[in-house]
């Protein structure tokens, strides 16, 4: 069987999602998605990616991946490598589909049954607003307490943490990640931090530890937006609430800076989703940068380099814990490497958006109870595209075939 077509679609609504069809010549369509920069992805795949993709074989997902190897660029995240990883989730899906298989049996079977899960505490409306990672796309409410339904995470974690982790804990969620530093980076640029900032910032921490003890496990996200000296600072600040990890402390454009700031915090260091391919990876891990190894699969290069980094992972003896804040069908493509992978340790997800928005568009979900995940049943990832989201006047449907 071979790639017939391929089809992206975007809404709208949602203005940094791209999904990626591809349709093999029997009918059969596998889904993918990526996100940020839609219409640059877009792009991409329908000048660049289709051309080199149609009339190969529909289940070649190793013998794509050198087809697409960008030239210019290729040490960056950006558009390509961000069409190249939805491609990749969406023949993935269509083997499985073509198959009758789940994806994690592609992928070499179960290690797991479920995993363990922990919740980021954002709102209804993270990442469905406009592009950049700022405070000002947290997506709150216009008015505070004008909640959309009873997850608003994110206002939750900057007013009344405590409360947030007992409502987790009666979900049996027993981990949450939150980022009260970001305004103060905003600030300084990341430079430095007031020692009223710093009261401030680990205000939610306090809480959460009055409030139910040491029963919640605490990760600091950074977003990348603090230069080192001020993010060791911030590690040594939260050491004393015991925090599991700080995420993405700097920028990931310096693996010794990385690895230096490891060697001075008290906690794990975790990195990085704004990683992609084996490659950048593996520098991560050969200067011990890292504790826990954070992957997108809509970003590194998608499920075929997901696993490749989390073998290598394997091999140095470090734990993969998959990114996931952005779509549902990366979502669910990470649950099902999360299920595989033997070094997998947790698996994020956002209560906020598999209970909201998600269900507007996908016909299936990844299931999580009582503080575990399990990917959706069925062949493939599981999951579709909601019947009529291509009509929708807000959205943008193109074929390439």
């Amino acid at each position: 069987m071979t790639i017939k077509a391929i089809e992206t679609l975007r809404l709208a609504e949602f203005p940094n999602l791209t999904w990626v069809i591809v349709e093999d010549d029997g009918g059969i369509r596998g889904l993918g998605e990526t996100y940020r920069g839609a219409a640059e992805v877009e792009a991409y795949i329908h000048q660049t990616a289709a051309p080199k993709l149609l009339g190969r074989d529909a289940v070649g997902v190793d013998a794509v991946r050198p087809l697409l190897r960008p030239y210019v660029g290729h040490q960056a995240a950006g558009s390509e490598v961000r069409g190249n990883s939805a491609i990749d989730i969406a023949m993935w899906d269509l083997w499985g589909k073509r198959t009758g298989q789940p994806v994690w049996r592609l992928l070499g079977g179960r290690c797991r049954e479920t995993i363990r899960t922990y919740n980021t505490c954002a709102g209804y409306r993270y990442m469905r607003n406009t592009s950049g990672q700022n405070t000002g796309n947290w997506g709150l409410p216009a008015e505070r307490g004008a909640d959309e339904g009873p997850y608003e995470d994110l206002e939750a974690f900057l007013s009344d943490a405590g409360q947030l982790a007992e409502s987790l804990l009666d979900q049996n969620i027993t981990a949450m990640k939150i980022w009260p530093f970001d305004p103060y980076a905003e600030a300084s640029n990341g430079m430095a931090i007031t020692p009223a900032q710093m009261r401030e910032g680990c205000e939610p921490f306090r809480k959460i530890r009055e409030a139910v003890g040491d029963r919640m496990q605490i990760m600091l996200e950074m977003h990348s937006l603090w230069s080192l000296p001020a993010a060791v600072e911030i590690a040594r600040a939260v050491a004393p609430f015991d925090v599991y990890w700080i995420e993405d402390p700097i920028q990931m454009n310096g693996v010794a800076a990385l690895a230096d700031l490891r060697r001075r915090v008290p906690m794990n260091v975790t990195a990085s989703e704004t990683l992609a391919t084996r490659h950048q990876f593996r520098d991560l891990m050969a200067q011990y940068a890292a504790d826990i190894i954070m992957l997108d699969v809509g970003w590194c290069g998608g499920l075929s380099e997901a696993k490749a980094i989390a073998g290598m992972a394997e091999a140095w003896g470090l734990p993969v814990a998959p990114h996931d804040c952005t779509g549902p069908v990366v979502f669910a493509a990470s649950c099902h490497l999360s299920l595989n992978a033997p070094n997998a340790l947790i698996q994020e997800s956002v209560r906020a958006l598999y209970t909201g928005w998600y269900t507007e568009v996908v016909d299936s979900l990844p299931l999580i109870a009582d503080g575990m995940i399990t990917p959706p049943e069925g062949p493939g990832l599981g999951l579709d595209l909601i019947d009529g989201l291509a009509n929708r006047p807000d959205a943008v449907h193109r074929r390439t075939e």
